[in-house]
């Protein structure tokens, strides 16, 4: 089990999307932290240390009763704070044992469920994700990458692989052009704005986009990344990949895109986009599974780096140490895109 550095338990992540979660408890993973969540008759979210504490039957295995979640082996009955309410078969003139099972706080946002591994921390999810418009949202998607968080947030936001993972659907390389990436530095993370390329030489530009004016990367602590698109007609695209540790080893990734101004159905997202991001994600996925085993293979040696490897450094340094760096400038970076 990897030893995350406790101040990664003072963020939020998302778990599970809000569709996922009804009456019937499912279980979720972070940080090596094993939860049952569910949702409760009343609508409330449950979300509880994953074992009961009488003979340790998971509670995701369990029902929900009204407001409270029941052990399927004994029956013990818990409320949204823990707190144990029953235990069948015993007497009424008999209190039950002053236990609890440990709580964990919860919220809903853009589709999904997030949580809040440790007792304290922030107390709700950036301004990022609060701000995200639901009304915009065209699709709405869970998977699990086999590999570490750093590798999974680096791979979505280093466009410098897309051009031999995704060659002819993202990025062609011999059609490259010159382009600035400028990284700045930000309260919740980094941006990095690529300026000089008002096209893209794959497939997917010429089905679904059109002239370019911004194409921005954002990383805000601690997994949720960013990809943001403005184009010359005031339109606006946005796809954002929520990172949240299963363990050293697994990463499950919440995604959503978003369209601002322009039409773009939910339906034809679906019928006409998601074959190729889908094939975008398993071409990804195949690479990150050939990666993560060969890491095992040589042990954890620390990998080359030039200057095009623009946010490698600030993603190592906030899971290591479970914080930003504060010695990390903003500057440019000459690259060919």
């Amino acid at each position: 089990m990897t030893a995350w550095h406790p101040l990664l338990f003072t963020h939020w992540y998302a778990v599970a999307r809000s569709d996922e979660v009804r009456a019937r408890p499912v279980a979720v993973t972070l940080l090596d932290t094993h939860v049952a969540l569910a949702r409760t008759e009343g609508g409330t979210l449950i979300a509880l240390e994953d074992r009961c504490p009488h003979r340790h039957a998971p509670l995701s295995a369990g029902c929900v009763s009204g407001e409270r979640l029941a052990c399927p082996y004994h029956g013990w009955s818990f409320d949204a704070d823990g707190r144990l309410c029953e235990v069948p078969g015993l007497p009424s003139d008999t209190a039950p044992p002053t236990v609890r099972v440990r709580h964990f706080a919860t919220c809903e946002l853009d589709g999904f469920i997030w949580l809040r591994p440790g007792d304290a921390g922030a107390d709700q999810p950036h301004a990022m994700i609060r701000a995200t418009d639901p009304r915009t949202r065209r699709f709405l998607w869970r998977t699990r990458w086999s590999a570490h968080v750093v590798d999974a947030m680096e791979n979505f936001l280093d466009p410098l692989h897309t051009h031999f993972i995704h060659a002819g659907l993202v990025r062609r390389d011999g059609q490259r052009v010159q382009a600035t990436a400028r990284f700045s530095p930000t309260d919740a993370g980094f941006t990095v704005d690529y300026r000089g390329m008002p096209s893209q030489s794959g497939l997917l530009y010429r089905l679904f986009e059109s002239e370019r004016t911004a194409e921005r990367a954002h990383f805000a602590a601690p997994g949720s990344a960013r990809l943001e698109y403005g184009y010359a007609n005031g339109s606006r695209v946005v796809i954002d990949l929520h990172f949240t540790p299963r363990t050293a080893a697994e990463t499950d990734v919440f995604i959503t895109l978003h369209v601002e101004g322009r039409w773009a159905p939910a339906w034809a997202v679906r019928v006409f986009a998601w074959p190729f991001l889908k094939r975008v994600n398993d071409q990804d996925m195949a690479m990150l599974g050939l990666q993560a085993r060969n890491k095992r293979r040589f042990g954890q040696r620390k990998g080359a780096s030039t200057s095009l490897d623009i946010v490698r450094g600030t993603l190592e340094h906030f899971w290591t140490h479970g914080a930003l760096p504060t010695d990390a400038p903003a500057h440019d970076v000459r690259m060919m895109l």
